[in-house]
């Protein structure tokens, strides 16, 4: 077996175990604290007691879908790279997010329920993705350096539509839409869509993934080579703002995942997609499962929105990275 991919096959197994251990973690701590035997207990079924009931009610619904946002954000980060062959392109730079944003926010200021909050996240996330890649190619000529312009210009137009709609939404709903606009998972409730999402998406793209490592070779070669470039673009398009827009739906905006997590797997097994994609996702969940459990603990009983922690972690690892490979 050649050393990258036992390499490679090694952090897979460790960013299991740390999912495992980030779980445990986050099912455990907290105002009430947990010991090993009861949370088997209540995994298991409980007896009815109060821990178990915070822990089935309470703790593993919010694990679970910070796991599954987290991942999410990580292989729409994944994919848009390896798309644009671009180390800036994610979500939340080309746009995709901001859109999500206005699109579930507007639902929320309409009195909309939670159904219609998600269906709007998801046009405005597909919306904003139109926007974006139909401006960026402009009179026909279409180049990554135009597309992340465009996405840097609409994903500016999203927070002044976001402001607006701040300014303009009843005084009761502001303070929940701020929290929600820097990342909340206190309200998840039903992580489960976000984890079935999850898993198909990366089904879905893991056929693809010989494509995709052609496609980062240049768009010249991967066409040379048999690979349907268009049709893989919209599957892509597609299926980022799929993703984006569940994990916005489901967490609220948190940044820096999708754009410091494929930048780190990288580095540690390569490009290969076939093992970078699936590596993105649980280190992608990790992070944030992580990060929501230190955002409810670290000064409780304040709970932190977990978007200021990504960003306390995301904006040294990008200067460091910036630094150390500075072309």
């Amino acid at each position: 077996m050649p050393v990258q991919r036992r390499r490679a096959l090694q952090v897979l197994a460790g960013l299991v175990l740390a999912a495992l251990a980030a779980f445990v973690w986050s099912l455990t701590a907290g105002a009430l604290p947990v010991g090993p035997g009861d949370l088997l207990g209540a995994l298991q079924g409980g007896d009815g007691s109060m821990e178990a009931d915070i822990i089935r009610s309470l703790r593993l619904p919010r694990a679970v879908a910070a796991f599954a946002c987290g991942g999410l954000l990580a292989l729409a980060g994944a994919l848009m790279q390896v798309l644009l062959r671009n180390p800036l392109a994610d979500p939340y730079v080309l746009g995709i997010s901001g859109g999500a944003a206005v699109g579930a926010l507007g639902a929320i200021v309409a009195g909309a329920t939670s159904g219609w909050i998600d269906g709007g996240a998801f046009i405005g996330a597909l919306g904003a993705t139109l926007l974006v890649f139909g401006l960026a190619r402009g009179d026909g000529s279409w180049t990554q350096t135009r597309l992340l312009l465009t996405g840097v210009i609409v994903a500016a137009g999203c927070g002044a539509a976001v402001a607006l709609m701040l300014s303009l939404a009843p005084e009761g709903r502001v303070k929940g839409m701020l929290f929600w606009l820097m990342g909340d998972a206190s309200g998840a409730t039903r992580p489960w869509p976000a984890l079935g999402l999850l898993v198909v998406g990366l089904a879905s793209v893991l056929p693809f993934a010989r494509e995709l490592n052609l496609l980062a070779r240049g768009e010249i070669t991967a066409r040379a080579l048999g690979v349907r470039v268009t049709r893989l673009r919209g599957l892509v398009y597609g299926l980022g703002s799929l993703l984006t827009a569940v994990a916005v739906t489901t967490v609220g905006s948190v940044g820096f995942v999708g754009l410091i997590v494929p930048h780190l797997v990288r580095l540690a097994i390569g490009n290969d997609q076939r093992l970078l994609l699936p590596a993105a996702t649980l280190a992608g969940g990790v992070l944030l499962c992580a990060a929501d459990t230190a955002a409810r603990t670290v000064v409780a009983p304040i709970q932190l929105p977990v978007g200021v922690l990504t960003a306390l972690i995301g904006v040294p690892v990008f200067l460091f990275l910036l630094a150390r490979h500075p072309r």
